[in-house]
């Protein structure tokens, strides 16, 4: 997992629950900014119970990872302001605050690494998170998606998550072409699909 990470700029680790997605990719964070001395600072995108613990528990737990420094960008919004001036290896942020960290930078998008914890949670590509995401990708060199559940609700769910790993080099650049190409309509009326 840890080569895995180094090796492909876009990926994702779709490992279950209890597999050490986190110290995995902390690990390979670690190696990247600190052994191939790539540039930061990383963004770790979390559900708000793991930005808030887990992040930061797993640097102290193992004794590798603990020279990193993790800021978590959570509170108010001059909390936040304040966690993104503290110096730091990792931010983490809980992703109801996405829409609000890409709206404060803007065009000045500073992280180049970005870590997805609960790639699922990217899964519609009409919720506002995933909508301003999209918006400073192409300011991403790189970007790692962790779930254990990549299709919750069916494949349909693939083609968000991918973009925004790929930005549509294997599922296409848009939800109709995957739908096209990979589903087929399961109930319609007429010329409306409901479902695939």
């Amino acid at each position: 997992g840890i080569n895995w990470i180094i090796d492909h700029p876009a990926c994702a680790l779709l490992w279950g629950m209890g597999c050490g997605k986190t110290v995995t990719t902390l690990t390979a964070v670690d190696r990247l900014l600190h052994d191939c001395m790539e540039d930061g600072p990383v963004l770790v995108i979390a559900p708000k119970r793991v930005a808030e613990n887990t992040w930061s528990k797993e640097c102290d737990k193992w004794e590798h990872l603990h020279h990193l420094r993790v800021s978590r960008v959570m509170g108010t919004a001059k909390q936040r302001t304040d966690a993104l001036t503290a110096s730091a290896d990792i931010y983490v942020i809980n992703r109801e605050n996405v829409v609000w960290l890409v709206e404060h930078f803007g065009q000045r998008w500073p992280f180049r690494i970005v870590v997805i914890d609960e790639l699922s949670s990217f899964k519609s590509n009409q919720a506002k998170r995933w909508k301003a995401l999209r918006r400073v990708r192409g300011r991403i060199r790189r970007i790692v998606g962790l779930t254990g559940t990549p299709r919750p609700n069916g494949l349909e769910d693939l083609w968000p998550e991918m973009y925004l790993l790929d930005q549509g080099e294997r599922l296409g650049r848009t939800l109709s072409a995957f739908r096209a190409n990979y589903l087929v309509p399961e109930k319609m009326n007429g010329h409306i699909v409901y479902s695939y």
